[in-house]
């Protein structure tokens, strides 16, 4: 399994004083950049022998495991990860996973786009499993109860929070706030009034918790931009990109503050970050744009000016070169109760 439990990569720096608040800055940022909008919750009762192969395209699930077990085979990570009571699965999107009573077992359903359940040779399953309010399956006393959670849209997720996670993040009992899955397990089958705004802050809850108790693990893996928070020169000039996005910063003005020449800081950054400070940048400003254009009433000329665009223009070809949309089309798939009018 990629992530928990294996070699560590580089690891988190524990630094104190200034560096630690920016470690802690920088994860509050990407965790930040989560927030579901018609998230779909389901709640699976089985009976082994059970497979389900999930190739809906999401691009991040949540799986955890209320009774029985059971395991997970994601197409991107060769080694099968087992699931008790108490555990919970992050699993990176768009690839394809199979969850299954056996690592052998072959899948006999098929969860594809649009929330259809559909058996191998395309027969809806849909109606034929239906069991309550977001539950299926062929018997409520069967041995097996998975919890399943995912994210719809990319736009609900920042880009950087997509490039920290490993296909496959694994967490047991005792090493997360499990004492929420109780919670999760009594609302998914509720049929309330706002039970999908319910449902999609609980599983932005579930996430960051997650993510926050893997963070804390010392063996855990942390992206390049992650760790180079608290190194005292590339620290310096991310911390002053994240604090003042919409400056007109160069390389050079960001190796003034941090006390190096041009030169050296552009190496270091490439070297610790993964990307030159400007290409950085334009990324952080994209994913915050992206944040703002959420808002209600929220204008393109307004969002550019505050994330340092000189007007909606120069934002919109930014926006469409790094996520591949417009922000007009970007703001098509929010969610009504989110598009500003």
């Amino acid at each position: 399994m990629t992530g928990v439990g294996e070699e560590n990569k580089g690891g988190v720096s524990r630094a104190s004083g200034d560096g630690g608040d920016a470690l802690t800055e920088a994860l509050t940022e990407v965790l930040g950049g989560a927030r579901a909008r018609g998230g779909l919750f389901h709640r699976a009762v089985l009976a082994p022998p059970w497979g389900v192969r999930v190739q809906d395209g999401t691009p991040l699930s949540v799986a955890c495991m209320m009774r029985g077990e059971g395991w997970v085979r994601h197409s991107e990570d060769p080694e099968p990860v087992r699931m008790v009571p108490g555990d919970v699965v992050v699993l990176r999107g768009p690839a394809p996973y199979v969850l299954a009573d056996d690592p052998a077992t072959e899948p006999g359903l098929l969860i594809q786009p649009g929330d259809c359940c559909t058996t191998p040779d395309g027969q809806d399953m849909c109606e034929e499993l239906a069991l309550g309010v977001r539950t299926w399956g062929r018997d409520p006393d069967d041995p097996v109860v998975l919890l399943s959670g995912n994210y719809q849209l990319h736009g609900d997720l920042s880009a950087r929070l997509l490039d920290v996670l490993p296909p496959v993040l694994v967490l047991r009992e005792g090493e997360w706030d499990a004492a929420l899955l109780p919670l999760v397990a009594t609302e998914i089958v509720k049929d309330a009034p706002g039970q999908q705004m319910v449902l999609d802050r609980l599983l932005d809850l579930l996430l960051v918790s997650v993510l926050r108790a893997w963070f804390a693990r010392p063996e855990a893996w942390a992206p390049a931009w992650y760790r180079a928070q608290s190194d005292p020169v590339v620290g310096v000039a991310l911390r002053l990109l994240h604090e003042q996005p919409g400056h007109g910063w160069t390389v050079a003005g960001l190796a003034a503050k941090a006390g190096v020449s041009r030169a050296a800081l552009a190496r270091r950054f490439t070297e610790l970050v993964g990307e030159p400070p400007m290409a950085y940048l334009a990324r952080w400003r994209i994913d915050l744009a992206a944040r703002l254009l959420r808002e209600p009433g929220a204008t393109l000329g307004a969002v550019a000016r505050r994330v340092g665009y000189a007007d909606g223009f120069a934002l919109s070809t930014a926006f469409k070169r790094l996520r591949g949309v417009s922000p007009s089309a970007y703001r098509a798939q929010l969610a009504p109760d989110t598009a500003p009018r």
